[in-house]
């Protein structure tokens, strides 16, 4: 096991990379030749659910059933919250804007910090606060030009992602101390799968789409969930949030950059702030030199 301050420095690395990862969705989903958006689930979920299986095959070689069977009732849970955050923001694309869903989902780090707050006893620095807040503010001026709350179906169901994500950090934070909570990423998939193949009837991927399908699954889903479950071990539920909110500004940056789709002074200005929110935090705690306690959950956390 490395020494807390390098083990919590790699955590940061996982969870800055995570969010690249998860941000080129918007990307690839533009390159499909369709729409359909359990079918998208579906192909991701199952291309997502090889990749993390061979990913624990070559981890845990023959002892891999033990290590998923291991996960037990917290890890079937995580994975259904995470399953269900899948589902949640496609359906929110589908009955809203694209902006107010990442506006939406940008609380993220405010439920976290009060789901772990309430659960796992977990202490919230009052420089984080400051932080998400600035940060929130950058996510809505970002998006401030095209904001709609009209649409209140696609917009609670972004809020719903926002509700599952904290649940699920929260849960993987109590457990991920004693269990390796990795195989929750391919419960995860097997449960999306599951639910989206009868919905996703009749196919209509080309080659070339389930190409894109295959990078998305294992890179942008598969690689992004691995380090967020990764990095659970060594960051706070407020700390997982906060960095997570990398993902809304970096979309658009893939889209003006590859397809040119120019952002907006206002999303070039809020995304600055976002970025700067995140690194002051990050370096103000490395500078004070006490890092929060994040490596192992308190004894006294109370029970799920």
């Amino acid at each position: 096991m490395p020494p807390p301050s390098l083990a919590h420095r790699r955590a940061l690395v996982f969870m800055l990379i995570a969010p690249v990862c998860w941000s080129t969705g918007g990307l690839f989903v533009r390159l499909l030749s369709f729409a359909d958006p359990w079918e998208i689930v579906f192909w991701r979920s199952l291309f997502m659910a090889a990749f993390v299986a061979v990913a624990l095959a070559v981890m845990h070689r023959q002892r891999m059933p033990q290590a998923v069977l291991a996960v037990g009732w917290p890890g079937l849970l995580a994975g259904a919250f995470l399953a269900g955050q899948f589902f949640l923001f496609i359906a929110s694309l589908t009955r809203t804007t694209v902006a107010n869903t990442f506006v939406l989902m940008s609380i993220s780090p405010f439920l976290a910090a009060i789901a772990a707050r309430v659960f796992l006893h977990e202490r919230v620095p009052a420089r984080t606060l400051v932080a998400m807040t600035i940060a929130f503010a950058g996510i809505v001026i970002m998006f401030a030009d095209s904001l709609d709350t009209g649409r209140l179906a696609g917009n609670l169901l972004a809020m719903g992602v926002s509700v599952l994500f904290a649940f699920n950090v929260t849960v993987l934070r109590k457990v991920h101390a004693t269990v390796d909570m990795l195989p929750t990423v391919m419960i995860a998939g097997l449960i999306s799968i599951v639910i989206a193949l009868p919905l996703a009837l009749p196919m209509q991927a080309t080659p070339r789409d389930l190409f894109i399908l295959a990078i998305m699954g294992s890179v942008q889903l598969g690689t992004g969930c691995l380090l967020l479950v990764a990095a659970s071990r060594h960051l706070t539920a407020t700390e997982l949030g906060l960095l997570a909110l990398l993902e809304p500004i970096l979309g658009p940056v893939w889209v003006w950059a590859l397809l040119g789709e120019h952002p907006g002074a206002l999303a070039l200005v809020g995304g600055a702030i976002v970025l700067g929110a995140v690194v002051a935090n990050e370096a103000y705690g490395a500078w004070r030199g006490r890092a929060d306690p994040v490596g192992v959950v308190p004894a006294t956390t109370p029970g799920p």
